[in-house]
């Protein structure tokens, strides 16, 4: 029986107890509060625990400093490449994960998931992706609307000379849809790491959709080979686990690589000055729509359905909108965008590897809204009157032609053609929109990524809703690590088999081997 300790006087009656110690009814010993942390450890702490997040936004707001100073000393062709390598060598550091990443994560993910349950997971998904680049391209076209970045006094002093061959070729709305189409069947694995088909022939450029169909489809084969599979499950699974070691290294030299990426674009611009001056009110336009979007209408949606702080949330993918920003590409956010929700938010890996990779391929929320915003512009422009039908096929377009967009820089600017085409405004204009184009597509691609983190915290609060109350039997079958719900383990022919052995040799003996939980 615990002795019980009383106080008498400020002291204790037995010699081993503390002055904090109070004798509690069932005679246990407790503990008065502990005294209040002193405000210098607790900042200490506070900037430990987020000396990434904090070196990261820093390097933007340094980058932008360096880069005004340093526009200046007017610096050579040769100099501004030499001034931009460590933003050149980050880039290039990220783009080298991708392709394993994707491939690696999405086997593995769609391996540990029960076939119907993927069926859901995916429709839910894509059906999150739908109505948040709807919703953001109505924000682009209600944002133009009102503020009429076109309407501008001496609207011939846009036009400016960019040259015709930085302009994207035109191509018909079919066209690009057989195109999306070829993307998702590659004629060769190898080449799609490096060959995408955006004008019916194989160009430059990774084609992320055509892999994420094969990683998705080869996983799902793998599940079914039942014993001869789980060699390369485990496979999978570990090469992914040891790419996200590299991912974990690259991230701290990314502050470095931003800061340089943002100084080197300010430091390439001519007339910064000019640019803004003429350019100013569509730059607002876009910015303002993509606020609203990603600070009122994403949040509010997760807080609908979650009926948790959206907010917080969003604080903790601070890192990946960072260096959403500064390399102004979601597949090259990917990365360090899955170790955020993955630590900071208790998104499970199947459910963040499986989802992030198709998001950052077919959920394009800020490239929509900027292509809205800017097929009114170029209509405001050159003086067209767009009326209910043709604002209605601008919406549709944009929502369609964002699919399978690439997850690259500029990438937005080769599908606005399609919209423009679609109804019948001139592509001339579109050297108005390169001019800013580096502004805009950085916080097109913060949008992006927030959606598609925004849509893996929505489906993990799916999961574990449904496997909480048994709505849905196929999702127990999603092996998350983080769940409250015991979940049945996968059937493994090979344990199983290991195991009827052991019992023939010596009875009562089981196998302490584990199935991996990849």
């Amino acid at each position: 029986m615990a002795e019980k300790i009383t106080v008498e006087g400020g002291k204790a009656s037995n010699g081993d107890a503390h002055l904090d110690e109070l004798a509690l009814p069932n005679g246990v010993a407790g503990h008065k509060k502990s005294p209040p942390e002193p405000l210098a450890q607790r900042l200490k702490r506070i900037a430990r625990a987020n000396l990434l997040v904090i070196l990261t936004v820093s390097a933007v707001i340094v980058g932008v400093l360096i880069g005004l100073a340093v526009r200046n000393a007017a610096l050579t062709k040769t100099q501004q490449i030499y001034f931009g390598f460590p933003g050149e060598l980050l880039i290039r550091l990220l783009k080298m994960i991708i392709i394993p990443l994707v491939v690696c994560s999405l086997v593995s993910g769609a391996a540990s998931i029960d076939p119907k349950a993927l069926g859901k997971l995916g429709g839910w998904a894509m059906l999150f992706f739908l109505v948040t680049t709807l919703i953001s391209s109505a924000i682009g076209v209600i944002m133009a609307l009102i503020i009429r970045p076109g309407s501008v006094e001496g609207g011939g002093g846009l036009k400016m000379d960019s040259g015709e061959s930085n302009i994207p070729e035109s191509k018909e709305v079919v066209d690009s849809f057989l195109d999306l189409i070829r993307n998702i069947f590659p004629s060769n694995l190898v080449s799609a790491a490096f060959q995408s088909v955006p004008f019916g022939t194989d160009v430059d450029g990774m084609n992320i959709l055509g892999l994420i169909v094969f990683a998705m489809a080869f996983g799902v084969a793998l599940r079914k080979l039942g014993d001869e599979g789980e060699i390369l499950i485990k496979f999978f699974g570990a090469f992914n686990e040891a790419t996200m070691v590299l991912v974990s290294w690259i991230m701290w030299y990314a502050p470095i690589g931003i800061m340089f990426l943002v100084a080197s674009k300010i430091v390439e611009m001519d007339d910064v000055g000019n640019l803004f001056a003429s350019l100013g009110k569509y730059i607002a336009c876009c910015v303002a729509g993509h606020l609203v979007h990603g600070l009122l209408i994403l949040p509010l949606i997760y807080f609908i359905f979650t009926r948790k702080n959206p907010y917080t949330f969003l604080t903790g993918l601070l890192t990946a909108l960072a260096t959403a920003f500064g390399t102004s590409s979601s597949s090259a956010t990917l990365p360090l965008m899955m170790k955020c929700v993955e630590e900071n938010n208790g998104v499970s890996k199947h459910i963040s590897r499986f989802i992030l990779p198709i998001g950052a391929t077919v959920n394009m929320d800020g490239a929509a809204c900027f292509q809205c915003v800017a097929a009114v512009f170029i209509a405001q422009l050159n003086e067209i009157p767009l009326n209910f039908v043709q604002i209605i096929t601008i919406l549709v377009t944009a929502t369609a032609s964002s699919v399978g967009a690439a997850g690259i820089p500029a990438g937005g600017v080769l599908t606005l053609a399609i919209i423009l085409e679609a109804v019948g405004l001139p592509t001339n204009d579109l050297s108005l929109i390169l001019a800013v184009d580096w502004i805009v597509d950085r916080t097109c691609t913060v949008i992006n990524v927030e959606g598609d983190a925004f849509g893996a915290g929505l489906l993990q609060y799916f999961v574990d809703r449904t496997s909480r109350g048994g709505e849905v039997a196929e999702l127990n079958e999603v092996r998350t690590e983080d769940d409250d719900a015991p979940v049945k383990p996968e059937h493994s022919p090979l344990i199983e088999k290991r195991d009827t052995e052991l019992q023939e040799i010596a009875p009562g003996a089981r196998s302490c081997e584990k199935e991996s939980v990849m």
